[in-house]
């Protein structure tokens, strides 16, 4: 695999992944459970999408096809993501919403560092303005998950049982293929297996400080960073989000 193709590779999965929980996440909007709550969450899917428009912009530069970060986002098909699948799952509650919220925010929190280093100067300015909006991401999702889970005895049954449905999601995050191993030897990405460590360790401290048992089961779903797998959810996503750009192709506001 060239590198050149690899790192479109990656900045879509990049892009793909805040895409599709920027989604989610707005998806409170409105409905969250107390006022405070509905305006944090609105502010991070606006950070998210903030993202996205990044991500995908430069996927679309480098695949140099006349297209457009919108382009990517709206008239692509479910088999032409890729982002994980712990991203695309249903908000439920508010619990599982912030659990995942977490368990994403500490991986971007090591992640984009490291990108903020990388030899491709685009990749290392993308991810210097993105940690920024992370690192308030993650020590607020963070607050919340140890305030749930070491609340009362309805916050912490809950937040576990968020844990527990979204552990297995979570191993998919270091499913690494040719794509890491390229930039990774060309040093434009640190690869996913030397963060491994790090990202457990942060997720342990603060989810022992929550009071909540983090799963022994190593079983981990996979598919969606390579496109193999989505769950039916992705679809549904879809159809919500890009339904105005299919129905009236090319509208401008």
């Amino acid at each position: 695999m060239e590198v050149t193709d690899a790192l479109q590779q990656f900045a879509t999965r990049m892009g793909d992944n805040t895409l599709i929980l920027g989604h989610r996440v707005s998806e409170w909007c409105g409905h969250a459970p107390v006022l405070e709550e509905d305006i944090a969450l609105a502010n991070t899917a606006l950070d998210l999408i903030g993202q996205t428009q990044f991500w995908l912009g430069l996927a679309a530069e480098i695949q140099d096809e006349g297209k457009s970060a919108d382009d990517i986002a709206f008239l692509r098909d479910v088999w032409d993501f890729r982002n994980l699948l712990l991203l695309e799952l249903p908000n439920d509650d508010f619990g599982r919403t912030l659990m995942r919220q977490f368990l994403f925010d500490a991986w971007q929190s090591i992640h984009l560092p490291r990108l903020a280093l990388s030899s491709d100067p685009r990749v290392a300015a993308i991810a210097e303005k993105a940690s920024k909006e992370v690192a308030y991401h993650v020590e607020r999702s963070a607050d919340t998950v140890v305030g749930l889970g070491d609340g009362s005895a309805e916050s912490h049954k809950r937040m576990q049982a968020a844990l527990d449905y979204l552990w297995p999601y979570v191993g998919e995050i270091f499913d690494t293929d040719e794509v890491d191993d390229v930039l990774s030897e060309a040093g434009i990405v640190t690869h996913p297996s030397s963060l491994k460590g790090e990202y457990y360790a942060l997720i342990e401290r603060v989810l022992t400080k929550a009071t909540l048992s983090i799963p022994e089961d190593p079983f981990a779903h996979k598919g969606g960073r390579s496109g193999f797998r989505h769950t039916e959810h992705l679809g549904h996503i879809l159809v919500e989000m890009q339904w105005l750009q299919r129905a009236y192709p090319g509208s401008k506001w």
